[in-house]
């Protein structure tokens, strides 16, 4: 998991003096960005105090301090949610199982009322499906049995597949710009949930053994993950472009209903057959899915 001072470091690196209008008068630097001392002038407090919160000896930092701090290190919202909730986490947060995650009730009558023409999945904080309907399964993950996300303990997970599964890696024509998406928004979940183990032990796992999932994390880029747009060369109907957008749940917070629709009259198209071939109830033979035991 990610703590306050790593992230203050790498954002502190991105930022030239340049950008910020600060004179170097030509001066040698020894660092990308800006030091130390630079960010603590600008955002009015202490060199020391800033470098003590950098290396984790600091207890706190209030609100006005870390506003300040992201006005100067040019924080987005999303970015300057996450150092909020970095700095409410304690030095050495003591990990803890979670109970398994359960979709809500008015979760899936949603699900249900959108029928079958419309590809839905829900998925969980760590980006487990929770449920989806047979339209989303089949856009989604038709080489994982529908019944998969009834099993807590074997859900499908969306991480895992992207960065795992190669089947689901070479489905998607777009695979670098929603990888990053992935990891982004991974971040962003470490730091609302700093103690979760099952999140800690998926993030641990994906660095083992996904090269790009680690590069892509040594980036430290944070953000949400709302709408986008998917492009694939689907097994059973050929190339589909779809746009993705997220519905959140008030009951449940931390579950998202992800709801697909086409971008073009091809993909409709596509969209239909999938939805009639899925319909059938003749469920494709499952291929072989490599993920790790968590």
């Amino acid at each position: 998991m990610e703590s306050l001072g790593t992230f203050l470091k790498s954002r502190r690196d991105r930022v030239t003096p340049a950008e910020i209008g600060l004179v170097t008068y030509g001066a040698s630097r020894r660092v990308p960005g800006l030091r130390r001392e630079e960010l603590a002038q600008l955002a009015g407090v202490s060199a020391g105090y800033y470098t003590r919160l950098e290396q984790g000896q600091a207890e706190t930092a209030s609100g006005q301090v870390l506003d300040a701090l992201a006005r100067v290190l040019r924080l987005d919202q999303v970015e300057t949610v996450h150092l909020h909730n970095l700095a409410r986490q304690s030095v050495k947060p003591g990990m803890g199982e979670p109970p398994h995650e359960e979709p809500h009730p008015r979760v899936l009558a949603l699900l249900e009322s959108l029928g079958e023409a419309t590809p839905a999945v829900v998925l969980g904080r760590r980006g487990d499906v929770l449920a989806w309907n047979r339209t989303g399964h089949a856009l989604a993950a038709e080489h994982i049995p529908f019944e998969a996300p009834r099993d807590p303990e074997g859900r499908p997970s969306i991480p895992r597949m992207f960065f795992l599964d190669p089947h689901t890696r070479d489905m998607y024509r777009n695979w670098p710009d929603l990888a990053e998406i992935h990891v982004a928004y991974l971040r962003l979940t470490a730091g609302r949930y700093p103690t979760d183990a099952r999140l800690a032990g998926l993030i641990g796992e994906l660095l083992i053994h996904s090269p790009d999932f680690g590069a892509m994390w040594a980036t430290g880029d944070v953000s949400d993950c709302t709408t986008g747009t998917m492009h694939l060369q689907h097994p059973t109907v050929g190339a589909v472009s779809v746009d993705y957008q997220v519905w959140l749940q008030p009951d449940s917070p931390d579950h998202r209903v992800e709801i697909y629709t086409p971008n073009d009259a091809t993909s409709a198209d596509a969209l239909r057959v999938l939805n009639q071939h899925s319909g059938r109830g003749d469920e494709p033979e499952p291929r072989t899915v490599r993920t790790e035991q968590r």
